[in-house]
């Protein structure tokens, strides 16, 4: 059979290379110069391949639609994932949370060893080559269009992500092929994406990284969200893997949600407020600020004063225990809230995209056109931050390219 891959990313790289492993005839179309120019960026350039959460662990981390993961995830796990970048001569590592890296640290490791796997399985590659359309026929698909004419085949695999980083080819071409071809797209919004907030004091803390932090949602009463990890404060709000992980949770109406801040939450407030009496107590001659200064980076520091209506320059004899307990609360819950997110632009991933009511679970193939399979963040399924949407283009694209009989 002849196929064609449309996307050069990971889902589009495994389904080529799987669906020519089985003996077809694979042509892999990507609009970029090089394949895998958004993998080459992620994890802030390490690539976070996968996570070795076990199966249950990994499906709470999926927020859209996980059960319709199932299948592809049971064909093709995290453990067979890293066995074959390992195979493809790329050695693993894992890290903090389950995540998984390139020993090197170096996403063009992984970019090369994928090449290699497309290579040797004996893929066609064209790049710098927009396809233009699909060509249906009595339900079936026959071809694509490309540079104005017509290229005849038996089946198209739609691997063309969403549309998060547009500037790496994302611009939502795959969601116009699934509606020429009678497919429902859900609304695309960012997701795993930064957050802005109604407050600006962030904006003078821009650049200041919090680790160790607890960030609690809440939205109408209800907590929402709780984890710790890493905090960005930026000029317009929130980043960092605790806010993209959260903006998920809430990417369809993030604005209203109030969140919380705990700065120290490996201690009790009784336990904090023992260590706030130490300090002043040690520096009691001394400004507030001085006293406390080991507690919190200084300009953070300085905004938590602030925010607890206490002046930075009072001195530690001034300080009163009312003044004591809204430091406390304030170092327990800084409170933010969010008044929307960032743009697509700056998105991780794409939350939304083509419906998966309308694809075969056990194969990725469409239940409206016979011959045309969808894989990758151009369905509407995502996950968390830590490896977890990688796996599901992995997943997806090895399901894809094998399922083509």
């Amino acid at each position: 059979m002849i196929v064609f891959v449309v996307g050069g990313g990971p889902s589009g790289m495994l389904a080529a290379a799987n669906a020519a492993r089985s003996g077809h005839r694979v042509t892999l179309f990507e609009r970029n110069e090089k394949l895998g120019k958004k993998l080459y960026i992620t994890g802030k350039g390490r690539c976070n391949v996968t996570n070795i959460a076990d199966r249950d662990s990994f499906f709470e981390h999926v927020l859209k639609n996980p059960r319709f993961l199932y299948s592809a995830f049971s064909h093709f796990d995290n453990k067979a994932l890293m066995e074959r970048i390992e195979q493809a001569g790329v050695p693993l590592k894992t890290e903090r949370g389950g995540r998984v890296f390139p020993a090197s640290d170096k996403s063009s490791d992984i970019l090369r060893a994928l090449e290699r796997i497309v290579r040797d399985a004996g893929v066609e590659v064209r790049l710098n080559t927009r396809v233009e359309g699909l060509v249906v026929a009595d339900g079936s698909i026959t071809g694509i269009r490309v540079d104005g004419g017509v290229l005849n085949c038996d089946a198209v695999v739609i691997a063309t992500g969403g549309v998060s980083y547009p500037q790496t080819g994302s611009t939502g071409d795959g969601y116009d092929f699934a509606r020429e071809a009678g497919h429902t797209v859900e609304q695309p919004v960012a997701s795993l994406v930064p957050l802005v907030t109604e407050e600006l004091w962030p904006r003078e803390l821009a650049g200041v990284t919090l680790k160790n932090v607890t960030l609690t949602a809440m939205k109408n009463g209800k907590e929402i969200f709780s984890e710790l990890g890493e905090l960005l404060f930026t000029h317009f709000g929130v980043s960092g893997p605790l806010v993209l992980s959260l903006s998920g949770v809430i990417a369809e109406k993030p604005a209203g949600t109030r969140l919380l801040i705990d700065l120290k939450p490996a201690l009790t407030k009784e336990q904090l407020d023992a260590r706030l009496l130490r300090d002043l107590q040690q520096g009691a001659r001394q400004q507030v600020k001085t006293a406390l200064h080991a507690l919190l980076p200084q300009r953070l520091l300085e905004m938590v004063l602030e925010l607890s209506e206490i002046d930075s320059t009072l001195s530690v004899g001034e300080l009163n225990k009312a003044m004591r307990l809204r430091l406390l609360e304030t170092l327990k819950g800084l409170p933010l809230t969010v008044s929307g997110a960032r743009g697509l632009n700056e998105a991780v991933i794409t939350r939304g995209g083509v419906s998966v009511k309308e694809v075969n679970a056990s194969t990725m193939e469409s239940k409206q056109v016979k011959g045309l399979y969808f894989a990758g963040e151009v369905l509407d399924i995502d996950a968390t931050t830590g490896g977890y949407n990688l796996q599901i283009a992995w997943s997806t694209g090895a399901l894809a390219g094998d399922s083509i009989e």
